[in-house]
């Protein structure tokens, strides 16, 4: 059985530098209707930057909704209204957050955040061949880099020390890129 909601009307109630909120009042299929409360995003890519001796770049960052510092791959918004595609996005943020340019940029994927309630789309790639410079954040971002070996990064995903959704996929898909061909 397929069930689908039918949108019968659409209220948006924020409009925002990030976000947009809105409420559409959907048909259920039993004939019903309800509210769905919405978050509108454009988009974001995570990129999981390993080096050539097989450490992965993190940021560690505060995150005001969770009142603390926590790792993630370097990530950023997409910019839809510029044309952005989803590799030059990954590229921008991780030179930006990193100071990297990468020779390889290989797509792991993509992934919904929380789909309850944002329309949100993060995909993830996997950048190799890493050439240093010099990171320049956005005016507001404030972050540590480091690195971590690929394996330590993994434990520390299992032991819940890495949380951030986006940062557990990628690092995820990488091990199963690595180990496809042993």
């Amino acid at each position: 059985m397929i069930f689908e909601e039918k949108t019968i009307s659409t209220k948006r109630i924020y409009e925002g530098k990030i976000i947009n909120l809105r409420v559409d009042t959907v048909e259920l299929p039993d004939g019903g209707t309800a509210l769905r409360e919405l978050v509108e995003h454009p988009g974001g890519v995570g990129v999981v930057a390993l080096t050539d001796d097989n450490k992965i770049i993190l940021v560690k960052q505060f995150r005001k909704p969770l009142e603390t510092s926590i790792y993630e791959v370097p990530a950023g918004k997409m910019d839809k209204g510029d044309g952005e595609t989803p590799e030059s996005c990954g590229r921008r943020e991780l030179e930006e957050e990193t100071g990297c340019r990468a020779d390889e940029f290989i797509y792991l994927g993509y992934m919904y955040p929380s789909p309850g309630f944002v329309d949100e789309v993060t995909h993830l790639f996997l950048a190799r061949g890493l050439h240093k410079g010099k990171a320049h954040p956005d005016e507001d971002e404030y972050l540590n880099i480091e690195e971590i070996g690929f394996e330590k990064a993994v434990e520390m995903t299992m032991n819940n020390e890495i949380n951030d959704a986006k940062t557990v996929f990628g690092i995820l898909k990488t091990l199963v890129y690595l180990n496809k061909d042993r």
